[in-house]
């Protein structure tokens, strides 16, 4: 069995890290350069760095960032937001990000997929998905979650697949900063209707919540926010916890 992968990720607005519910209400949580170091020395397996408001301000992310943090970082890391052409992703590889990751800009022209699979590699692509359950059916959203779509998340994430995406990192909307727990159910149903990896992501509250996202939610790697921002949960501690529980992670 491979390993499964604790992920903190940075929300990145105006240059700081913050954090909300629902998408909603955000609060700083601090410099992401520096959380980032941190969450490195403390055990993480890999960063996710997402400019969250790049592509409703129709802004790119900068790649001062990702040097930044390529600097002060030993372990992978992915930076997403804004990207929306090749020359994008060539400028923040050069600029030291491991994968990039692609949101509505994959929706709105699939063929990006397409197109960074075959310039750089599948393994460079991890395409976001942001859905929300609604009437029993879960749909993509776009924007940072600002705008409904009718396309539906199994349908999505096997095309993107198909189209080349190395990884799935799906949040749910209706979970996201609730601390109730993983999208299970339906994490599971992604995870088994693709063969790539998933990352869960959204509602992560407990050290049980990712046992469980890994466990019945079949899901690769588990991506957390504000329980590592503000100090809820360590990733060391974490990693006991599921190395007892007979999850098998990275030490």
């Amino acid at each position: 069995m491979l390993a499964k992968r604790i992920i903190p990720c940075l929300d990145i607005k105006d240059g700081r890290t913050v954090k909300g519910v629902n998408f909603e209400n955000l609060r700083d949580a601090g410099d992401p350069v520096e959380l980032g170091a941190l969450y490195s020395e403390q055990g993480a397996d890999e960063l996710v760095f997402l400019d969250i408001t790049a592509t409703h301000e129709k802004r790119k992310t900068l790649a001062t960032l990702a040097r930044d943090i390529a600097q002060h970082l030993s372990i992978p890391f992915t930076i997403g937001g804004g990207i929306r052409t090749v020359e994008d992703v060539d400028v923040l590889l050069s600029s030291g990000a491991d994968k990039i990751s692609i949101n509505s800009a994959a929706v709105r022209r699939p063929e990006l997929i397409t197109d960074l699979a075959q310039q750089f590699g599948s393994q460079f692509v991890v395409v976001a998905v942001d859905a929300k359950a609604i009437d029993g059916e879960w749909y993509l959203h776009l924007n940072g979650g600002r705008i409904p779509t009718e396309i539906k998340l199994l349908d999505w994430v096997k095309e993107a697949e198909n189209r080349g995406a190395g990884e799935i990192l799906f949040t749910s909307m209706n979970h996201d900063g609730t601390k109730s727990g993983f999208a299970n159910e339906i994490t599971a149903q992604v995870s088994g209707f693709i063969s790539i990896p998933v990352i869960a992501s959204g509602g992560a509250g407990t050290m049980e919540h990712f046992k469980e996202v890994f466990t019945t939610g079949k899901a690769d790697a588990g991506l957390a926010a504000s329980i590592f921002h503000f100090r809820e949960i360590g990733i060391g501690e974490l990693k006991d916890y599921l190395d007892r529980e007979g999850v098998v992670v990275r030490k």
